[in-house]
This record gives C-alpha cells, sequence and structure tokens, in this order.
C-alpha cells in the first residue's frame, strides 16, 4: 500500500517548530500510518523573548505587529514575513514535491487557508488535492481580506475543538463557508490536532477519496 500513500505537507502553529509539531501528531501519524506521509517544515521567522532570545526554538509564519509577535485576535494593517513563508511553501513543493495535501494547525491552519487563496487567484504554481485545516480561522490582517471573498474549490476537512479556549470554534466556522467541498470535523476536545479512534474514523474516510 506504500506506493498510494498519500504525501501530506504539515505546517505547525504558532510558537511550535516542525519537531514540536512531529512529536505531538505521534498517535496521528500513527493512526494514518498506511494511508499518509507527513513531511513537516520549520516556519522560517524566528519568536524571540523579551531578551532577543530564541532558547526553545518557537517560530512563526508571519508576524502582525512591528515588534516580531503575532496576535491572532486583533485586527491589524501590519503584515511582516509572510511572503517569506509563502515562498518557502512554494520551495517546499517544487523540491520535495509533489504534495496531495496540506494539514496546518492553528496559525499553520490560518496560513493553509491563505495559500488556498492565493491558489485560487493563480498567485502561486503548485496544485493540491485537499487541505486539512486543524483551529483554523481567517487573518484579521486587512490585506487578505479580498482572499475569503472568493469561493474555493481546493477539497477540505475543518477539524474544530468544542473545547477551544484559544480559537473559538464559532471564529473556526467562519472558515468554512469559503470552501466549496468542505467537511466539519467537530471534536470535545480544546487547541490540538485529535487522534482518538472515533476521529481517526473520519480521517481515514476523508483521505481515501484522495488515494492515488
Amino acid at each position: 500500500m506504500a506506493e498510494n500513500k498519500l504525501r501530506i505537507l504539515c505546517l505547525h502553529g504558532y510558537r511550535q517548530n516542525k519537531n514540536v509539531f512531529r512529536e505531538k501528531l505521534g498517535q496521528f501519524r500513527k493512526n494514518l500510518k498506511n494511508h499518509a506521509e507527513f513531511h513537516f517544515i520549520d516556519a522560517p521567522h524566528e519568536v524571540k523573548d523579551s531578551f532577543g532570545a530564541n532558547q526553545s526554538d518557537e517560530r512563526s509564519w508571519w508576524f502582525t505587529s512591528e515588534d516580531n509577535t503575532y496576535q491572532s485576535k486583533i485586527k491589524t494593517d501590519f503584515c511582516i514575513g509572510l511572503e517569506d513563508s509563502i515562498a518557502l511553501v512554494q520551495k517546499t513543493f517544487a523540491n520535495e514535491g509533489p504534495f496531495d495535501g496540506i494539514l496546518g494547525f492553528s496559525q499553520g491552519a490560518a496560513f493553509t487557508a491563505i495559500i488556498c487563496g492565493l491558489l485560487t487567484k493563480k498567485a502561486l504554481d503548485f496544485e493540491l488535492k485537499f487541505v486539512m485545516i486543524v483551529a483554523g480561522f481567517k487573518s484579521l490582517y486587512d490585506g487578505h481580506a479580498e482572499l475569503y471573498e472568493q469561493q474555493i474549490n481546493i477539497a477540505s476537512l475543518h477539524v474544530i475543538g468544542g473545547g477551544d479556549e484559544v480559537i473559538s470554534q464559532e471564529r473556526s466556522k467562519e472558515l468554512t463557508p469559503i470552501f466549496a467541498d468542505a467537511k466539519l470535523l467537530l471534536h470535545s476536545g480544546g487547541h490540538y490536532v485529535p487522534a482518538n479512534n472515533t476521529i481517526k474514523k473520519d480521517y481515514i474516510g476523508f483521505l481515501e477519496s484522495f488515494t492515488r
């Protein structure tokens, strides 16, 4: 079955990195090992503390303020670093792809939705069969508003936690009408990628329709 496995690019959350995200997805990857292989990359921007240090290798896909921090809940006209992240994803597809889908978590999920918007506008030169958006949300940067005003025809699975206190389920659900073929997967947990046996079946059901 190895030759039929889907290849999925994984985009971590704010203040994570590829190694932390890979570890947190241990059970998730085990559950789906017969269906997909997962490729993790680091966001290009370091998140530094007030002393200018980054001892835990925390990273961000972009920042929303001039002091190089990120706030998901604040409307802003400031966005720095996203172009570097877009270029990194394009380079990863070119050099290490192709990938069938993208799995994004939290800020990485918001970034995944932005990528889908850019693909729909023909602003990127790769293709996606599907995305898995976990604890996703709309970016509140003014310049991204137009990306949410179009219909996106990339199949999507939106995984939303009823107990998520970081990104509310109401906010995550705001993304779903934008996607023409959106599937909603609700769970009772918080701000993480769920991996219990019940949800495992839902993931597999979603992925099996894309198996090459």
